[in-house]
């Protein structure tokens, strides 16, 4: 069975810096997609940052496109969003996911292209 479990979130004054991880567990990650969402409350569940299987092509969303840097160590099934700069609108629970319904020859927008998903951890940037 495939499980994620998310790590590291917290609270952070803004400016500060955090870095996520995601363990992966249950099959061999090494040539599947794996991404970042986050989620306020009332609002939908939004795009951060992906990562293909092969050849780790890496894809953000505009407003974290120079603050986040995602990175995947196979070996040990993780990834790891390294997050700097970091702003109160940046405020909100971060839930990693996997596709593998194909080899992840890229990295993925959009929630449905997804079929796992961990249980989220908060992220809170106070002012």
């Amino acid at each position: 069975q495939v499980q994620l479990v998310e790590s590291g979130g917290g609270l952070v004054p803004a400016g500060g810096s955090l870095r996520l991880s995601c363990a992966a567990s249950g099959r061999t990650f090494s040539y599947y997609a794996m991404g970042w969402f986050r989620q306020d409350p009332g609002k939908e569940r939004e795009f951060v940052a992906g990562i293909s299987g092969i050849g780790s092509i890496t894809g953000y969303e505009d407003s974290v496109k120079d603050r986040f840097t995602i990175s995947r160590d196979n070996a040990k099934n993780t990834i790891y969003p390294r997050m700097i700069s970091l702003k109160t609108e940046d405020t909100a629970v971060y839930y990693c996911a996997v596709r593998t319904r194909t080899v992840g020859l890229t990295y993925y927008r959009a929630r449905y292209e997804y079929d796992f998903w961990g249980q989220g951890t908060q992220v809170t940037v106070s002012s």
